[in-house]
C-alpha cells in the first residue's frame, strides 16, 4: 500500500509538471504586449506643392467591430503632416479610401500554440499523462494499465486547467486600402474585369474600360497585437495606433 501510495504521488507530480511547463513559459515569455503593424505594398505618392495637398479620406467598417473609430485618428494624423482634408473628391489631389475588413482576436489558446500549434492541446496532455502514469505503472506490478489511462485522464485535465489560466492570446485589424492620386496632363486607362454569378450553375463575366486622370494604388495593412491573457479593450487602442502611423505615413 505504502509503496502505491508514493508512486501516486510521484505520478501526479510529473504529469502537473509536464502541464503546468507550457503555461509557466508564456506567462514568463509573453508578459509585455507586442505589438507589430505590416502593409503588403509600399505606395510613393508624387511629391507635390503645398498648395497642392489636398485629400480626400473615406473609411469604411465591415468588421464585427462597427465602434472602432479609424477614420477620425486617420484624417488628424494626415492633416498633422500638412495636408488639407477637403469633402468633394472632385478638388483633392489624392482620394484615400480604407475598409476594415476584420478585427478581433485571431489566435488559440496557450495551450494549443505550446503543444499542438492549433489543434490538439488537451490531446497532447493526455498522452503526455499517459506516458508518465505507464512508466509509474511499472513499479507497480498489474496496475501499468489502470495507471496509463488514470496518467492520459489527469494529463488531459491539468493542460486544460492550465490552458485556460494562460493563454497566448493575438488581436488583429485587417484593412484594405485604395489611393487615387490626381496625375493631370496623364490619360491612365484602366480595365476592370469580374465574375458574377447566376445560382450555382451559371456565370456572367464583366469588363470594362475608362481612361481618367487618376492613377490608382491598393495595398492592405495588417496590425497585431500579442500577449498573455490580453483583452480586446487593451489591444484596441494600441492597433488602431498602428494602423493610422501606417497609412498617415504614405502622405
Amino acid at each position: 500500500m505504502t509503496r502505491m501510495i508514493w508512486a501516486s504521488m510521484a505520478w501526479l507530480t510529473a504529469v502537473l509538471a509536464l502541464a503546468g511547463c507550457a503555461a509557466t513559459y508564456t506567462a514568463v515569455a509573453k508578459r509585455n504586449l507586442d505589438v507589430q503593424t505590416k502593409m503588403t505594398d509600399t505606395i510613393f505618392l508624387e511629391p507635390v506643392p503645398p498648395a497642392q495637398r489636398t485629400v480626400f479620406v473615406e473609411v469604411k467598417n465591415t468588421s464585427d467591430k462597427p465602434d472602432l473609430d479609424i477614420e477620425r485618428p486617420i484624417r488628424e494624423r494626415i492633416a498633422s503632416r500638412g495636408w488639407q482634408l477637403v469633402d468633394d473628391p472632385r478638388r483633392a489631389q489624392v482620394i484615400l479610401q480604407a475598409n476594415v475588413l476584420q478585427a478581433g482576436r485571431t489566435s488559440e489558446t496557450a495551450a494549443e500554440q505550446m503543444y499542438g500549434r492549433g489543434y490538439g492541446a488537451p490531446l497532447t496532455g493526455a498522452a503526455v499523462g499517459g506516458t508518465a502514469g505507464y512508466v509509474i505503472g511499472k513499479a507497480a506490478p498489474g496496475n501499468a494499465a489502470v495507471w496509463s489511462l488514470g496518467g492520459a485522464v489527469v494529463g488531459g485535465l491539468a493542460e486544460t486547467v492550465a490552458g485556460a489560466a494562460v493563454q497566448d492570446v493575438t488581436y488583429s485589424i485587417i484593412t484594405d486600402i485604395q489611393i487615387q492620386e490626381r496625375a493631370p496632363g496623364e490619360v491612365v486607362s484602366e480595365t476592370r474585369s469580374g465574375t458574377v454569378r447566376q445560382g450555382r450553375s451559371a456565370e456572367i463575366r464583366q469588363t470594362s474600360s475608362r481612361t481618367t486622370e487618376m492613377r490608382r494604388y491598393t495595398t492592405r495593412v495588417m496590425s497585431i497585437a500579442n500577449k498573455v491573457n490580453l483583452d480586446w479593450p487593451e489591444a484596441a487602442p494600441q492597433l488602431v495606433d498602428g494602423l493610422v502611423r501606417a497609412v498617415a505615413g504614405l502622405f
